[in-house]
């Protein structure tokens, strides 16, 4: 099992607070998400019914025709690599660890590639995977750029696959509205935008047959009923999301201005989290922990994400924490 952020109660252990009394910024989960209301009473008497609305909610949402829900992006990113005969797979690095990790156990040949060295490599790839905007640097690719890489892998058969789990805020960049497209996988999460990490929902987008291999081999009712209610209402509230694309820019302009005036000016980042390169990341770290604020760190970059702080006595308890780090 991969290391990710969120894992609270080992923080709350090492550091001795107990788990109420943290600010959890190491998600990158939108703290502000949509607000569920209580599912019918018959979601949970039911099997969970594929002709609920589901799809044709997510469709809607992200202008495609063909998807298929799966209990989050994490079983795509499981799914998919059984899906191809071992091949040669470019994995964005840094990036979301569960694609190398989910490649490599499948037995093909992975390697890690960089942003400016896509290009360079791709000749040599049956499939490039990447995260747009990515995790955990923030870093986006144009349209143009990614459409250009697909059609040199659909070429020759091979596969695009990108996960635009932080894309919701910013959906002028997705590739959702040109899909199905021969060799070009999407993944789409409910986790981050909406804040609903729990429901365990996300979407592939991809053409017809790769949609039906991977529905056999997920099985039946791999989404719970109330899940599947939550989703679709969410997905349907066009009022909050138009809120939360006002809203989400002016919290990370707020949480980069907040960072640079501690000396951590950010690196990268999005609209739900900020990423930092500093030398000091141990130490910043462990400052901001021993106050009961938890952040992402990455050892091996040497980096740090800050996810945004859900209410203004969070945005104060950050602001102490830095200052105590800066002074």
């Amino acid at each position: 099992m991969l290391e990710h952020g969120g894992n609270l109660a080992a923080a709350a252990s090492k550091y001795g607070i107990p788990a109420s009394q943290w600010v959890d910024l190491s998600t990158g989960i939108n703290p502000k998400g949509w607000p569920p209301p209580m599912p019918p009473a018959d979601c949970w008497l039911r099997l969970p019914d594929e002709n609920d609305g589901l799809q044709q909610a997510a469709s809607g949402y992200y202008g495609c025709g063909r998807l298929l829900p799966v209990a989050g992006t994490q079983q795509a990113i499981q799914l998919l690599p059984s899906l191809r005969a071992p091949s040669r797979v470019g994995v964005l690095h840094p990036s979301f660890s569960e694609h190398l990790h989910g490649w490599r156990c499948q037995g093909h040949q992975v390697e890690k590639v960089s942003a400016d060295d896509i290009d360079h490599h791709l000749s040599k790839l049956d499939v490039l995977v990447l995260c747009n905007p990515n995790n955990p640097d923030g870093k986006t690719f144009s349209r143009s750029q990614l459409l250009e890489w697909h059609k040199r892998l659909a070429d020759r058969g091979g596969w695009l696959v990108v996960d635009e789990a932080f894309m919701d805020a910013t959906p002028q960049g997705s590739l959702a509205g040109i899909s199905p497209m021969s060799g070009l996988i999407i993944l789409r999460s409910l986790g981050k935008f909406f804040g609903l990490a729990g429901a365990r929902v996300g979407f592939v987008l991809a053409e017809d047959r790769l949609l039906e291999l991977m529905e056999e081999k997920q099985g039946p009712w791999s989404i719970a009923g109330p899940s599947r209610w939550v989703a679709t209402e969410a997905l349907s509230d066009q009022v909050w999301q138009s809120r939360m694309r006002r809203e989400l820019p002016m919290a990370a302009n707020r949480l980069a201005g907040l960072l640079t005036c501690a000396g951590l000016k950010p690196d990268g980042g999005s609209t739900l989290f900020q990423y930092v390169l500093t030398p000091e990341a141990d130490r910043v770290a462990d400052t901001l922990a021993k106050s009961g604020i938890l952040i992402r760190q990455f050892p091996e970059l040497s980096a740090l994400r800050f996810g945004l702080p859900g209410v203004e006595t969070q945005w104060k308890r950050l602001e102490r924490g830095l200052l105590q780090h800066h002074s």
